[in-house]
């Protein structure tokens, strides 16, 4: 298989790609201790065939990058390397499970002790979501198990419907000269405005469902990579206090604290850039520091009813540990 440019690769494959440097970084590190076993299954072949269309300088950035994140994954999980005689086992996940409230794509399984931990692996992005917005989709009970209103998709039904008649044209986005004014704005407030509804209507419950959504049903450790400014960051979000435990004989050499999750909403609205309300992104302040901002855009080159979010986490409480490693 003839290995591609950078240029020429999709974040998508990068980013698998990476999720396999990040396997073999764990083989490499914790396979003179004990024995690793890595699960063959659709996954694995998915990013294996990735790493393989990366061309070699691509390989060894990503080789150091994920081992500067696994190095100190280790550090806070004990477990990985202390001595024993059972295998350490690793498994990718399926894309789909993320969907259904898992977000890790690498386990790392001890199955004699019955341990699991999961690595959410980012490849110069941070991105938590990719959510959409059609006139179908109920993003109230999709998320948060609310169902949204008759008054919401009365509000969009207009914006897609207008959509839909330049999909049947074959226009592409860039030919919509008015696209924030009739496309984005519209459908941000309808956004915001059910938000502010479903949170109104449901006291106390809507913050922690959203970060649920967002972040997943389990604990997990986030691995992201920054190539052009040569370091990786580990964060931990151990939102139900599973992480960070000691091993039969030693403690982890980097403590993690618990993390609050948010029961309210301090503020939502339209981003402010520099004195300007965005006219793509809405930014959403909850209690104990969270903020995540969705910016909505276009995800093809043709017009289609749906459009995308981008979902940023751009608060986290202070409690949350975060260690940055240069490479």
């Amino acid at each position: 298989m003839t290995a591609a440019t950078t240029s020429s690769l999709s974040q998508t494959v990068q980013g698998k790609a990476y999720e396999y440097a990040c396997v073999q970084s764990i083989v490499e590190l914790v396979g003179s201790v004990r024995k690793v076993h890595i699960i063959h299954n659709s996954s694995l072949v998915v990013a294996q065939q990735a790493w393989e269309l990366l061309g070699d300088e691509l390989r060894v950035t990503m080789k150091k990058s994920s081992r500067a994140g696994i190095e100190t994954l280790i550090q806070l999980e004990p477990k990985i390397i202390e001595d024993g005689n059972d295998d350490l086992e690793l498994s990718l996940q399926e894309d789909r499970r993320g969907q259904e409230g898992d977000v890790r794509d690498v386990l790392i399984i001890r199955r004699s002790i019955q341990w699991e931990i999961g690595v959410s692996v980012k490849h110069n992005h941070s991105a938590v979501k990719h959510s959409r917005l059609s006139p179908t989709i109920d993003f109230g009970k999709e998320w948060l198990g609310l169902p949204c209103s008759r008054d919401y998709f009365d509000e969009i039904k207009p914006v897609f419907d207008r959509l839909q008649e330049l999909k049947s044209a074959n226009l592409r986005w860039r030919d919509i000269d008015d696209k924030e004014q009739t496309v984005y704005i519209p459908l941000l407030r309808a956004f915001m405005s059910e938000l502010v509804r479903l949170t109104n209507d449901n006291s106390g419950v809507v913050p922690a469902r959203l970060l649920e959504y967002l972040l997943g049903r389990k604990d997990f450790y986030k691995i992201i990579s920054n190539n052009s400014s040569r370091f990786t960051t580990l964060q931990c979000f151990n939102l139900r206090g599973t992480l960070n435990t000691a091993s039969s004989s030693q403690q982890p050499s980097l403590r993690v604290r618990g993390v609050e999750m948010p029961s309210r909403i301090y503020h939502l609205d339209y981003k402010d850039v520099r004195g300007v309300p965005s006219l793509t992104t809405v930014q959403l302040v909850m209690d104990n520091n969270w903020a995540v901002t969705f910016r909505i855009h276009n995800a093809s080159t043709m017009v289609e009813a749906s459009l995308k979010f981008d979902i940023q986490l751009t608060g986290v409480p202070s409690s949350m540990f975060s260690n940055s490693v240069s490479w």
